[in-house]
């Protein structure tokens, strides 16, 4: 990292502003070249974390904006940094960015400045990919639990639980360094029940990833039912807006319609879907094949039903099509008369008139995000849930041999369970995962 790397910070277009970032040892030399202050302070004397206005050189043509120098380590990337501040225009920083480069940075790659962050121990691996969920987040729960990520709240809980982990092998490595001393630096007992408390911690981490999955991919619930009892009326009511064709005329819907609305701060991805029924031809039939395959990968089925009639025999079928899927049972059209359908009805609602689609919200929310708590900290990344159970895993098979074994033995899935632990904060990450992880950055972060 001895290289000086630079890439515009801003997204492409027109704007106000547009920054072109600088970092490495030597951001400052570059920006000695290219940067002409409007004051009497040398670049080579600005003090940091201060704006200087001036003449920013962008090769064939300059523009007047500001530079501001961030000191080593003191910086995002650990490094010293420049940034250049110009007016908003895709040719204006691009110039700004190839004047950088002719004056000795190259360009960077995806995500190299908040590698370097990682790299200079700035942030932690996790830390790392809290910010690119924060950058990515579609909702509000996203960039919450993101920034739950990038502020160290699940780093922290590892290394405690590594600490812990480092205490226990201590013990068992001095028991076997100075064996001739008659002192026993392993309790087994208070081993036995430190693995237990520290597995019975990390099982509750790995639990939330059942909340925290859905906070960070969404939830998916689709629309099902016999055609004709109002689902795509349902979805557009839920939406706000006619996403979906309404028609009285049954089997209007054939492929999937989707759409997304924020409830509670998380994204609910809603899906309508042909009616269930056994197609009229093969172009429907289709549609009901893709409608089963919908539904079996959901979090939740809004069974959607007509309230005006009672259950035809195609509502029955598509009913037992949907055992052992969680399900709300949504009677629709009640505007019309009284409830004739016999099936209960967890909510009943008129799509027509939006009564009711406010408490359809709240119920797939209650039905979905059992336990939520926006200050809770959840386990939002396959990565980060593959590895705590993993050593989960370990320390019950350590506990399982505490005190059947000499401590030497069972003191080896410790040491895994620890390095297991690593890979969320990065300590023992390999490169190819730490590759990965920022090449989901985009160019300047």
């Amino acid at each position: 990292m001895d290289d000086v790397i630079a890439a515009v910070a801003t997204p492409p277009g027109k704007g106000g502003v547009a920054i072109v970032r600088v970092s490495g040892q030597g951001a400052l030399a570059v920006a000695e070249k290219m940067f002409t202050p409007a004051g009497k302070t040398k670049v080579a004397c600005f003090a940091p974390y201060r704006l200087y206005p001036g003449r920013i050189d962008c090769g064939g043509f300059a523009d007047f904006g500001l530079c501001v120098y961030f000191k080593a380590p003191h910086s995002f990337t650990g490094e010293d940094v420049v940034e250049f501040h110009c007016h908003g225009g895709t040719e204006i920083a691009r110039g700004a960015l190839l004047r950088t480069l002719a004056c000795g940075a190259r360009l960077a790659g995806r995500g190299e400045f908040t590698k370097r962050a990682f790299l200079n121990g700035k942030l932690s691996l996790a830390s790392a990919e809290g910010l690119a969920d924060m950058i990515n987040g579609e909702s509000e729960a996203e960039v919450r639990a993101g920034s739950m990520l990038y502020a160290e709240r699940l780093s922290a809980a590892v290394r405690a639980a590594q600490a812990q982990l480092t205490e226990l092998l201590a013990g068992i490595d001095a028991d076997m360094d100075f064996p001739e001393e008659d002192i026993e630096h392993t309790d087994l007992f208070t081993a036995k029940e430190h693995i237990r408390a520290l597995a019975a911690s990390l099982e509750e981490l790995t639990r939330s990833y059942g909340t925290g999955k859905k906070i960070g991919s969404g939830v998916s619930v689709v629309l099902a039912g016999r055609p004709n009892t109002g689902k795509s009326s349902v979805l557009n009511a839920l939406l706000g807006s006619d996403r979906a064709i309404v028609s009285a005329q049954a089997g209007t819907t054939r492929d999937a319609v989707e759409g997304s609305i924020e409830i509670g701060g998380v994204r609910f991805d809603l899906c309508d879907t042909a009616g269930l029924r056994a197609g009229a031809d093969a172009l429907e039939r289709e549609g009901v094949e893709r409608a089963r395959r919908r539904i079996e990968g959901a979090d939740l089925v809004l069974f959607v039903l007509d309230a005006s009639q009672p259950m035809s025999e195609e509502d029955k079928e598509a009913y037992a099509a949907l055992e052992g899927k969680k399900m709300l049972v949504v009677h629709n059209k009640t505007d019309l008369r009284a409830d004739a359908c016999e099936l209960p009805a967890d909510v009943r609602v008129s799509a027509l008139t939006g009564e009711n689609i406010p408490l359809l919200k709240q119920k797939m929310f209650d039905a979905c995000m059992q336990g939520y708590n926006t200050d809770a900290l959840f386990v939002t990344q396959e990565r980060h849930y593959a590895a705590l159970s993993r050593a989960l895993a370990l320390l019950r098979e350590a506990e399982g041999l505490c005190g059947s074994v000499p401590p030497d033995l069972w003191g080896v899935p410790l040491r895994e369970a620890w390095e297991a632990l690593g890979e969320v904060t990065g300590e023992t990450a390999n490169e190819r995962i730490i590759d990965e992880i920022f090449s989901k950055f985009c160019v300047g972060k």
